[in-house]
């Protein structure tokens, strides 16, 4: 979330504590509380569950909306279980009860079934381009416990040349979308612009194109984009990959020297390269965009507890309707 999100959001939080105390606290003569008091409990609950998604993630703060509102919801029950007929005068539990059914469908909804998202960056082209919103399925690799996100109930194994959505290791409140290139226990090798996964070369199975796309770059504004597009065969999936010759395999600058099992990666010294073996438990990542993407050769490998789901289809690009139903490869 944006500086600029959390301030809004810590706007709301404060108008909403304010309508709260300025407002009527008792029933006006409908039946119904004042205008002011719901405005003000859905600016709270708008600006908390901003403020809180600041520092927790998403799934953290509806499970505490869920755990909030339900309690609310219980009590409002109990008391019309107890007294049918009975109007519950207090405007907490009458008016946070309400809530309850909605969070907790969202909830389940969002954390076993299936997650939205919007592509960022242009890491994934051709594949994937900015401003594509797609859809994870969050069943695909097993029911997993919400928070700890061990799996409960196994369902499929993550495969070679899946596309994935999962936790930044080094920040895991930021989601990132990348392939899956290597599995447990394999060795990545990535030498001039060639891939090798145990020894066995990835050969291009077609003739380059040239692609071009803009990229929209803080520093420099719109920037226009030129990269050879080929074809590779990864498992059982015939992947478009962009690659661009102007470029090093990887940039030795950018790699950190401090995540988890750096030992298990070799680079050479002239940035033509690098091995790295794949620890159980975890996978390595590349972007399609090979040479314009940020991923496991500069920050390591991905633990199976931070994998969010498989991306499988586009749903909505506003500048592009035609990619709307388009699905992930």
């Amino acid at each position: 979330m944006s500086k600029t999100m959390i301030t809004g959001a810590a706007i709301l939080l404060v108008l909403g504590i304010l309508l709260f105390l300025k407002s009527s606290k008792k029933r006006e003569e409908n039946g119904e509380w004042s205008g002011a008091l719901q405005w003000g409990y859905l600016l709270i609950l708008v600006g908390a569950f901003g403020v809180l998604s600041y520092k927790m993630s998403f799934t953290a703060v509806l499970l505490i909306f869920v755990l909030l509102t339900g309690i609310a919801w219980i009590i409002h029950r109990s008391l019309k279980k107890k007294n049918p007929g009975h109007v519950d005068n207090n405007h907490f539990t009458d008016y946070m009860s309400g809530f309850f059914p909605i969070i907790l469908v969202v909830f389940v909804l969002r954390t076993f079934l299936a997650e939205p998202f919007q592509i960022p960056s242009s890491s994934m082209r051709p594949g994937l381009i900015t401003g594509d919103f797609i859809l994870v399925n969050k069943f695909t690799y097993g029911i997993r416990l919400p928070i700890l996100n061990n799996v409960l109930i196994p369902v499929n194994k993550v495969e070679r040349g899946d596309v994935i959505v999962f936790n930044y290791p080094r920040d895991t409140r930021i989601n990132y979308i990348k392939r899956v290139i290597g599995l447990p226990g394999d060795v990545i090798t990535y030498k001039d612009k060639t891939l090798s996964i145990n020894g066995k070369v990835i050969s291009d199975i077609d003739e380059q194109k040239i692609y071009n796309y803009s990229e929209q770059l803080p520093q420099y504004g719109n920037i226009n984009m030129q990269a050879q597009q080929v074809t590779e065969k990864l498992g059982n999936k015939s992947i478009q990959i962009l690659k661009m010759p102007q470029q090093p395999p990887v940039i030795l600058q950018a790699v950190h020297t401090d995540f988890p099992d750096r030992e298990l990666c070799n680079y050479d010294a002239d940035g033509s390269g690098f091995s790295c073996t794949v620890p159980a438990g975890k996978y390595f990542m590349m972007g399609d965009n090979r040479d314009n993407s940020e991923d496991s050769r500069y920050w390591g490998f991905v633990d199976d507890k931070l994998v969010v789901g498989k991306a499988f289809l586009i749903w909505l690009n506003m500048g592009d309707m035609k990619r709307i139903g388009t699905k992930i490869q």
